[in-house]
Parts: structure tokens; sequence; C-alpha cells
């Protein structure tokens, strides 16, 4: 075989003809004339070849059938010619002729020695794979190609590729560094800029600290001075029986200070009880000299001498809750001096008070948060019905008055008890002083705001009845439902109107003076809850199996005002704290405040179980009380997040002794209203507490 070589990366030249190694040289003639002719024409007509071998639609490389082996079907690797003109691959045609001796195309007697290389059809396949590698390949690829095929190039073109070569790797490692300094500084500068907004809102929250400190030491810089000139006053009278004439009486004395020591020194009829107080007024005036000299040098008194328990405990608290707090009082503050923009005359009564704008709420806030500890049993009902095995209590409601309160559920009796006499009266049994029995089993209660005698339930057959409960008989019976009615509501502004939902999907509002619904809300989940708003009977809260709240206007009852989301279960209550405060509970095991003024989610309060029961939801000016299936009750702020304080409840019982206190769950609570006090219910059914939110002087006390 003669000398092949190639001038160039993608352009092959075609090599001369060299002689063949074997056979009659004659008889392959003509063919091999006819293929250079071909040759000759593909190669004046590159274009045309190249389109006839270029790249299809899909990425992949299109060939001329007449470039493929007739064998493999593929194109044609190592060509050899026959004697009688057709092209094949060499493995192809030797691995044929081991078992025939004729022409795959034409079947002309064919063997061995009758194959001749197809030097020209081998040069046309690498230009046409070439082209594609052109066409398809990255300049690299191209590059690396070329090398491989072993063209010839000089040293010094190849020092100048490799010249071009470090500096193109130079312009690029260049243009990479100066893209990363830009990407870096940009970050540089989007840091510098969130921080600066972080240290101005914190420069901005320590000028309201530092405000809300002076104002808060001016103020107890005056109560300490109102107190000592008080001790003085007192010290005075107690020395010499004549300044009594100078004593001012007790209309003059400021109400709201220190109302206890206001009626102390009018008792002196007790010689001793005279020399107690004023050994005990000795004290109170050390005292006294020392918080003035902390306020003046602006330092923590000394927690031994002034700091009582009760003081201590508190402060425990504020340090367990700090980041709910902390919270809270810059929400507060921040939203308070966004709002400075007020009236004159707002402003110039915030000034003579000396707090700022949202301080005032958080101080609020914070002694309510920190007066209570945690709860304790202060009673036990028990009403065990030898006749009814089930006695699990799903409502408890406190009437107009909170004298009474009503228990219902699945023993299908409506139950009311005295307050007074159920936690003045310890007893084995408690008896109700009032019992109705009803057709079904019941799942809630709503006692009438105005009328202390008329009491509203909803039953598992979907009846709404309303109750006369001093004549213990139905006085109207609503069964327009179609399923279980979950709850329940009488309005608090209009006493003749109550709302039901029920698992029917529909929302149903009944007069008392008229037999039929009044209003029908068709919705598209199962109704858990109902509620009317306090301040309107227009308005309405619906809890819905869809996960959301919807709020309606009755006076418009085709679509919800707005739908709160944010539950990932089904809502089980709704509860409103105030007019624009909604409270919602959730098999989430999740309660959220949300405001309905402004359509928005407030917070979320996590801690205690809820999955799959109804558990009770209810509230209190500013807590919220919920129980779990843990058998816990559990009591939140609604400004803090983490519950204020939670319950197990234990049965007494000798023979639930060895139950296990997880297979129970409470049921239902309720608040007693304006009290620290309610009512709970757990699925024991016949056992009822009532809890009372201690006070930390009240722990102090015990200990």
């Amino acid at each position: 075989m003669g000398d092949s070589s190639v001038a160039g990366a993608l352009v092959p030249t075609v090599p001369k003809q060299e002689p063949a190694p074997s056979g009659d040289a004659s008889t392959a003639a003509p063919a091999t004339a006819a293929l250079l002719a071909a040759a000759a024409a593909e190669e004046e007509e590159e274009d045309e070849a190249g389109a006839r071998a270029g790249v299809g639609d899909g990425g992949e490389a299109t060939t001329d059938r007449d470039l493929l082996c007739p064998i493999c079907m593929a194109v044609i690797k190592d060509a050899f010619l026959t004697s009688c003109g057709h092209s094949f691959c060499y493995m192809c045609i030797v691995t044929h002729l081991s078992h025939k001796s004729d022409c795959p195309c034409c079947g002309n007697y064919l063997t061995k020695a009758q194959l001749y290389p197809n030097f020209l059809l081998d040069k046309v396949l690498k230009k046409m794979s070439a082209r594609q590698i052109a066409k398809t390949a990255s300049p690299i690829d191209q590059f690396r190609y070329a090398l491989q095929q072993g063209n010839d190039m000089a040293v010094k073109e190849l020092d100048s590729l490799m010249t071009m070569i470090a500096e193109k790797k130079r312009h690029m490692e260049q243009q990479e560094s100066e893209t990363n300094m830009q990407i870096l500084l940009v970050f540089l500068h989007c840091l510098r800029k969130q921080k600066l907004e972080e240290l101005n809102e914190i420069q901005t929250d320590l000028q309201y600290i530092k405000e809300d400190i002076s104002a808060v030491e001016r103020h107890r810089l005056e109560l300490y001075r109102t107190k000592e000139r008080y001790s003085m006053k007192l010290r005075m009278l107690l020395d010499d029986p004549a300044a009594s004439k100078m004593w001012p009486s007790p209309m003059d004395k400021p109400s709201s200070l220190y109302p206890s020591n206001s009626r102390g020194p009018l008792s002196t009829s007790n010689p001793g009880g005279l020399q107690n107080k004023k050994l005990d007024l000795k004290g109170q005036i050390t005292h006294q000299g020392f918080q003035r000299r902390d306020v003046l040098t602006c330092s923590d008194p000394p927690s031994a001498p002034i700091q009582s328990g009760n003081v201590i405990a508190r402060k425990r608290r504020v340090q367990a809750q700090f980041n709910e707090l902390q919270e809270y009082y810059l929400q507060r503050r921040r939203t308070g001096a966004q709002s400075r923009r007020l009236e004159e005359r707002d402003i110039v009564a915030m000034n003579k008070e000396g707090y700022h704008a949202g301080l005032e709420d958080f101080q609020s806030v914070l002694t309510t948060f920190t007066r209570y500890s945690r709860l304790r049993v202060i009673a036990e009902l028990r009403h065990g019905d030898l006749f009814h095995s089930a006695n699990i209590v799903s409502s408890i409601e406190f009437d107009r008055d909170d004298e009474l309160f009503a228990t219902a559920g699945v023993s299908k009796r409506i139950k009311v008890f005295e307050f007074s006499t159920v936690v003045n009266e310890p007893s084995d049994v408690h008896c109700p002083v009032v019992e109705m029995a009803t057709r079904s089993k019941l799942s809630c209660l709503s006692w009438n705001k105005y009328s202390k005698n008329v009491i509203a339930s909803s039953d598992y057959e979907g009846i709404v009845t309303v109750w006369d409960v001093q004549t213990r008989q139905s006085v109207m019976e609503y069964e327009e439902h179609e399923k279980r009615a979950w709850s329940v509501d009488f309005s608090r502004t209009e006493p003749s109107m109550l709302v039901s939902g029920s698992d029917d999907c529909k929302v149903k509002v009944w007069c008392t003076k008229q037999e039929a619904s009044a209003i029908n809300i068709d919705m598209k989940a199962n109704i858990c809850s109902v509620k009317y708003n306090p301040g309107s009977s227009h308005y309405v809260a619906v809890g819905s199996a869809d996960h959301h709240i919807h709020y309606f206007d009755l006076r418009n009852p085709s679509a919800p005002v707005h739908v709160f989301g944010g539950h990932k279960k089904a809502v089980s209550y709704v509860k409103f704290l105030s007019t624009n405060e909604l409270a919602s509970a959730s098999t989430d095991s999740t309660l959220r405040l949300w405001d309905v003024k402004e359509n928005c989610s407030v917070r979320t309060f996590r801690g205690h179980k809820n999955e799959k029961n109804f558990v009770g939801l209810s509230v209190n000016n500013e807590y919220i009380a919920c129980g779990s299936e843990t058998n816990e009750v559990f009591v939140y702020h609604k400004a803090i997040s983490k519950p204020a304080a939670n319950h197990r409840f234990v049965s007494s019982d000798l023979d639930d002794a060895d139950d296990d206190p997880g297979s129970y769950f409470i049921s239902a609570v309720c608040w007693k209203s304006d009290s620290p006090t309610m009512l709970t219910a757990n699925s024991q059914g016949y056992y009822y507490n009532a809890t009372e939110f201690w006070h930390y002087s009240k722990m102090q006390k015990r200990k």
C-alpha cells in the first residue's frame, strides 16, 4: 500500500491509486475507473454530497443509501470492491463468502480472491465524516479530531497556535476573574444595604427602648414620691394625734394608689394594732428609701431586701418567654410609632401619661401574661349516669349571669348545674337543678345572651331546638338540616336570631319568631362551627372542613366577605375575642388568631395535640383555652404563641387509676366571663373540673 497523506484538518486529500495487493487487476479495472469518475463528480459537487450526508432535524446524520453496506445496512467500513462492481464492508463480505460463493447483490460467482480495496470510497466516507464534525462538533472537538487524524504541522505553526491558546486562556481567566469580582461586589453591596437597614432598625428600636425606659423611670419616680409623701403624712399622723386634723379624708386621696393602705390608718382603736402598724411603717419607709435611691441612680435595686418572691417568679416568667415578648413589644412599638400621625388631642393625652404609642398596650400584655402562673383544680363535678355508659360531654355553656352552666353530650340530656353549689359545696355526686331529655345525641349548646331561661341545642339528627329552662320544654324545633348539626349560636345583639351549621354543607339562620329558616347558605364542605360576631348580628364566622374560615355578611350571603386560609386540616371551632379578633381551632394541632377587620392572620399557637377529636375552644378577654388529646387543657395568651399554662387531668377513681391518661382527651372547655376560672370535661364524661388560673401571689401563699 502506498503513502496517503492528508494536507489539513477538515479537507483530506485524495491519495494516488495503489496497485491491488492480490487478484486480477484487469478484472477490477472497469469498476475502479467507474468509481474514480464518481469520486471526481462528488469532489466537484461538494455541497450536494454534503447535503446528502447532512444533519437531519432530529440531530442524527442522514446518509445516502448508496454508502450503506448491503449486508449490515450501516455506513461502509473498510470498503472492498467486488469484481462485479459492488462495495461491502470487508468483514461483512468475508464472513458471507465463508458460507457462500456468490455476490449478495447480484448473485454472481464470487471468491475472496476477487475482492479489492476501495480506497476512493474510504476517502469519500472520511470526507463526509469530517463535514459532519465541522457542522456539529465544537472547535475543541474539531481540533482534537484533527490531531487524532495525524495531520502534519510545522513547529512554527504549532508555536503560534500555542501562543494563541495561551493568550486566549489568559484573556478568559481575566474575564472570569472580573465576573467573579463583579458578583462578589454585588453581594457585598446587597449585604451592606441589608445590614444598614438592620442597623437602622436596631437604632430605631434602641431609641424606642430608650424613650420608654425614660418614661417608665419618670413614672416610677412619681409613684415613689407620692408614696413617700403619703408615708410621711402617715408617720406624722401616728406620732402626733393632733395631726389627724391635717389628714385628708379618703375622698380627697387618689383612689387608684394603694387602696389597701388608705383604709389602714383609720382603724386605730386597737393600741396593739397601732403599735404593729408603726413597726410596719418603719420597714416600709426604709424600703421606700432604697427604692428612691435606686430610681435616682438608675440601677437595679438590691434583689435580696427588696424583691419579693412574687416579683422574682414573674421575672423568671418574662425570661422564659423573652423572645416572644420582645417580638410583640417591637411589633406594637413600631406600629405605634408609624401611627403617630394622630390628632393633636390624642398626642397631648399621650404625653400627659408619659407613654408613647404601643408601650401602654405592651404593659397591659406583660401584666396579664405574668400575673398567672399555672392551673389548679378547685372543684370536681361527678354526675354518674347508671343507665348510660357513654357520657362524653361535647359542650359546656354558662348562662347570662354566670350563675348556671349547662352540659350536653352523647347521653341525650341537657343538665343544668348551679356553679356556686358545685364549687363551694363538695359532694360525691352533684345533681343538676334542671335536666331535659332529648331524642338524639347533642353536639352543641348556646345560651341566649338576654334571656336566662332560653338555651339552644343542636344534635346528631340535624335538629336545632330552642328550650325553656324554667319549664324544661322545647319552644321551637327546626328540622331543615339533612345531616348532623355540629354547631349553634345565639346572636348577642339580636336575641331572637340564631345560626347553625351541619354536615349537609349548609349554614342556616333562624328566628325564634318563625318556624322556617330566615337565611340559607350552601357551601361545598361540611360545617364544623358557626359563631356570630359579638358586635353585630350581620356577621357570622363559619369553620369548615375545607380547612378555611368563611366570614359572611348576612345582608349579602351569596359570597363570603373574606375567606381566611392557613389551617392544614378541618377547622373545628371559631370564637370571637372581640369584634375584630377571631380565634380558630383545627385538627392540625394549632390555634390561629385572625383580624377580621384587616383580613389577616395575627398569630399561630402551638403546644397542644389535636388530630382527630373535638377538644373544645373558649376565649376570655386576652386568653384562649383549648383541650388536648393528651388529656390536658392548655391556656394561651393572645400575644404569645406558646402556652401560658397547661394542666393534665388524672382521675381520682380507683377503677380508673390504672388507665392510661393518654387514652382520654379533653372534650369541652368554657371560661367563666371576666374570671380566671374555667370548666373542662374530658372523654370520661361523668367527670368535670372547675379549674382556676392561679395567680403568682397564691403560689407564694401556698408555699
